[in-house]
């Protein structure tokens, strides 16, 4: 059964729970850069199971993710309760061929958006990260809870790619 959209909020914030999100979101760059370094292009495309992502496919959805989420925070802050468009993950994943991209340029890509992202919310006064946007699908999110939903989100993905190499190890 699918998760609803809470369920998948609530486990998203799971994930980084008691954690510091701008340590993890700092840290996620290096450790994608661990998780890829000495695996084949054939390991990095390799599906886990039919209808799963493969790690490449994955490092390629954090890179647009991360697009998605600075564009986002920077509407909140430059507009206070804005509109947020949802996105529907797969569609984007076939109609950007994620199958095709090469992880090491997505994850460039994503280091480069990470940075800058870090680097705008570095520089947001404290009293503005409670600014929100309306979710078109999660309703109101400030730019503190998607801080905190991105470092989730991060956490969730790293934890895939790790078990997807445990399973390429055992084969």
């Amino acid at each position: 059964m699918k998760e609803t959209t809470q369920q998948y909020v609530r486990r998203i914030l799971g994930y980084g729970r008691g954690r510091n999100p701008l340590a993890v979101q700092r840290a996620t760059p290096a450790r994608l850069a661990r998780l890829i370094r000495g695996l084949s292009r054939a390991q990095l495309r390799r599906r886990p199971a039919p209808g799963k992502w493969s790690i490449g496919e994955i490092v390629a959805h954090l890179a647009d993710t991360e697009l998605v989420g600075g564009y986002r925070i920077r509407m909140i802050l430059s507009r206070n309760r804005t509109p947020i468009q949802a996105f529907d993950q797969d569609v984007w994943a076939r109609e950007g061929n994620y199958r095709r991209v090469d992880p090491r340029k997505a994850l460039e890509r994503f280091r480069v958006l990470r940075e800058a992202n870090l680097a705008l919310l570095r520089s947001v006064p404290p009293r503005r990260l409670a600014n929100y946007g309306i979710h078109a699908e999660r309703g109101k999110e400030s730019v503190s809870h998607i801080v905190r939903l991105y470092a989730g989100h991060d956490l969730n993905h790293l934890r895939q790619i790790e078990a997807i190499r445990r399973g390429l190890r055992a084969r």
